[in-house]
């Protein structure tokens, strides 16, 4: 028997996922990205024509090729080229810095890199930090001019037939860079046994369809805008419109003209879209679906989505990147009787809390909150040690403090990271902030704790009022005080225009601390 043969054909990798859409829907509208309207047949005639292209360039399976751009047609192109050939794709953060770029280059030890033409110099200057004059270079051309290959002609010239190459399902396919708050980033390592697992919990939890048309507006490096929403609409046969950025006025007239039925945001995003002067002059009504996750909704939002865009239904999806990224769902049905919590397992997902020695804990204790799942990562690249650490005990450890209630329903207290520890108490900021949502006036706040010589961290809270409010510091913890415990209330409120953010929509808390670690001795 030649197994070579037995295991082609039983093949089902993320490459594959691509070609089987295009012959179930030749013809149909995969992606929409300004003047560009590509079907699912052409997207993968310019996937197969750019695994051709890399494969003449040198490119093998088990190479690592790095793509540092905002999003594009081209960016999904490259997705799947890459996975056709069990090439590993290394989206990179388009906002880093040229140092910080030059570590991914050499911890990845990438063969290839990708750029978009604005922002080719920074790569360039990466590559030249990294002493990686070897590595292949091509640049996705969005206007600009440059001296790298334009990679116009891999998507449109040569071969556009499947290359024939065997992916396993456990062959790695990408390394996504973790955002490193306290270290140097980790390469977390995806398989196609990870991503389709994590598809399948998708589509079933999350409600999602062939009939789908979703607009795409958060960073496709994160994997939360690629695995759990792009890369499952190609799928599924969906149709994805895809935008740059999540700019509001952008994203709400995308839904008009394109008569979206789904939408994806983190909380900070769809506060952006609540408060932008089109929403209410915008016809979202063909909007029927809307996802948040990446950070907690605060529950006051939660209730202003429902009363202004009651006609959609709402999925809170939690996990993160080692999960590829999805580990649990709060459902349509349980938006509001279970506001703020992350719900329950998604299909493919076991989870559960244990104490500092891996033990379970009683519904209603905190501890860490740990998984068992095919979503989970191979590890992290190069480095044994962390990879042991994260999945002792045959459990992957995520790092964040939850809670289980009787019902199985599971609450986030906090990254370990960020609890908050005065005066010998615990303090999860996420509580706090929840309470400071319930302040009139209020737009955005984040809480965090800065080192204090009595109470070792003292809590403090970043307010953004809303357009035309006057607020006061008094006023903020006098409302803490209406709502918490005195030693969970702010000691120092700062009030902002905005709060710093990641693309990916994230409150970048520890710019925070950075800012405003001195407010102890300055008082």
């Amino acid at each position: 028997m030649d197994q070579h043969l037995v295991d082609r054909a039983r093949q089902h990798s993320l490459g594959d996922l691509l070609r089987r859409t295009a012959l179930r829907l030749p013809g149909k509208l995969a992606v929409v990205d300004g003047d560009e309207r590509l079907t699912f047949a052409g997207f993968e005639a310019a996937a197969n024509r750019c695994a051709h292209a890399l494969a003449a360039r040198g490119l093998r399976k088990g190479d690592r090729l790095a793509l540092l751009s905002h999003n594009s047609w081209q960016y999904g192109v490259l997705a799947f080229a890459t996975a056709k050939l069990g090439v590993l794709l290394v989206p990179v953060n388009f906002m880093l810095g040229a140092e910080e770029i030059a570590y991914i280059l050499r911890h990845a030890e990438v063969k290839a890199f990708v750029a978009e033409d604005a922002l080719e110099p920074t790569a360039a200057k990466a590559l030249e930090l990294a002493g990686r004059s070897d590595v292949v270079r091509g640049r996705i051309a969005m206007g600009a001019g440059g001296e790298w290959e334009d990679i116009g002609t891999w998507l449109s010239e040569g071969d556009a037939e499947a290359p024939d190459v065997l992916v396993a399902d456990d062959d790695p396919l990408r390394i996504m860079y973790t955002s490193g708050t306290e270290s140097r980033p980790k390469g977390v390592l995806l398989s196609s046994r990870s991503l389709v697992a994590q598809y399948v919990s998708c589509v079933i939890d999350g409600g999602m369809s062939a009939d789908d048309v979703e607009v795409h507006s958060l960073p496709l490096y994160h994997c939360a805008q690629l695995d759990c929403f792009f890369s499952v609409d190609v799928y599924l046969g969906a149709t994805s419109v895809i935008l740059p950025g999540p700019d509001p006025a952008a994203l709400l007239a995308a839904v008009e003209r394109e008569r979206a039925t789904k939408l994806f945001a983190p909380p900070t995003v769809w506060i952006s879209l609540l408060r932008h002067e089109n929403f209410d002059r915008t016809d979202l009504s063909s909007l029927r679906k809307g996802y948040y996750g990446a950070s907690a909704m605060p529950v006051e939002v939660l209730r202003e989505l429902r009363r202004r865009l009651p006609d959609v239904a709402l999925w809170n999806f939690y996990g993160q990147t080692e999960m590829a990224p999805l580990a649990t769902i709060l459902r349509p049905h349980e938006q509001l009787d279970r506001a703020g919590s992350a719900g329950r397992p998604s299909l493919n997902v076991e989870t559960r809390i244990v104490d500092d020695q891996d033990n379970p804990v009683a519904p209603g204790e905190v501890g860490e909150i740990v998984h068992r799942s095919p979503h989970a990562t191979l590890g992290y690249y190069r480095d044994e040690a962390k990879t042991a650490e994260a999945f002792r005990a045959g459990w992957f450890h995520s790092g964040d403090l939850g809670v289980v209630d009787e019902d199985g329903y599971l609450s986030v207290v906090d990254r370990k990271k960020d609890m908050i520890k005065t005066g010998g108490e615990n303090v999860a900021s996420r509580e706090v902030e929840e309470a400071l949502y319930l302040l009139d006036g209020v737009a955005e706040v984040a809480v965090f704790g800065i080192g204090h010589p009595h109470w070792i961290e003292a809590v403090t809270a970043v307010v953004v009022p809303r357009d035309g409010v006057t607020l006061d510091a008094a006023r903020v913890i006098d409302h803490a005080k209406a709502h918490l415990a005195g030693y969970k209330c702010p000691k120092y409120v700062v009030f902002a225009d905005r709060l710093p953010k990641n693309p990916s929509g994230k409150i970048v808390k520890r710019e925070l601390r950075e800012r405003h670690k001195g407010l102890a001795t300055e008082s």
